[in-house]
């Protein structure tokens, strides 16, 4: 075994990784591991709008136009609200006395409101989430929670779905995680190719639904694939 030091075992790369993967999902951290950016003051965001309605072509004195900014940082709290939680802590709860269960914990149709972070426009879904507990299990609401959680921050829904199995995995230490996610893209139903009936599907599997063929297959029909 390797060491760093006299008597002292080198770190293992995987859990500095798991650390660091921690630390950017809970601090809301900007891809690449810089440090989290300043936040603007709520008056320099609505300056922002203003600046915006003006390029758009528009007037941001007109009456109607008014009280616009504040409505759009009311509705960017609301929407972008994931970056002030801690998915990790809402599953810090777990309950032990489980009967002896040891099979697939699932919800289905959780609804996903996220926007992409390339237009900030919505994508809008469903999210269908299973573990296999160990020891232990956690109250089912915190797992939607978590999915909300990471849907109210400006993402790809390929990172989302990886984020939440992650988590997951790392908060309960599973036998096995999966995620699935439904969703359609306002990017591409409302601007560039006008497909509105295209929706994107992602999966991600960990530990026994990666490995078992036949516990992945009853993920997916259960999800309704």
């Amino acid at each position: 075994m390797s060491r760093s030091g006299a008597g002292v075992p080198a770190p293992d790369p995987l859990l500095c990784w798991k650390g660091r993967l921690v630390d950017a999902v809970i601090k809301g951290k900007i891809k690449g591991g810089a440090e989290a950016v300043v936040r603007p003051s709520r008056d320099a965001a609505e300056e922002a709008v203003r600046t915006l309605i003006a390029w758009a072509g528009d007037d941001p004195r007109r009456p109607g136009l008014i009280d616009t900014p504040q409505r759009v940082v009311d509705a960017y709290e609301e929407w972008f609200a994931g970056y002030r939680d801690d998915p990790i802590q809402y599953l810090s709860r777990t309950f032990d006395d489980v009967g002896g269960y040891d099979d697939m914990v699932m919800l289905r149709d959780i609804e996903v409101e996220s926007h992409c972070e390339h237009h900030i426009a919505p994508f809008l879904g469903q999210a269908c989430v299973a573990y296999l507990p160990t020891n232990a299990v956690v109250g089912i609401s915190k797992l939607a929670r978590v999915v909300e959680i990471f849907a109210k921050r400006l993402q790809t829904q390929e990172t989302m779905t990886t984020q939440i199995a992650q988590t997951i995995e790392l908060a309960l230490k599973p036998r096995g995680v999966a995620v699935f996610i439904d969703a359609k893209h306002q990017c591409m139903t409302t601007r560039g190719v006008h497909h509105p009936n295209v929706s994107t599907i992602t999966t991600h599997f960990m530990g026994e639904f990666r490995t078992d063929r036949e516990l992945r297959e009853r993920f997916l029909r259960l999800a309704g694939r």
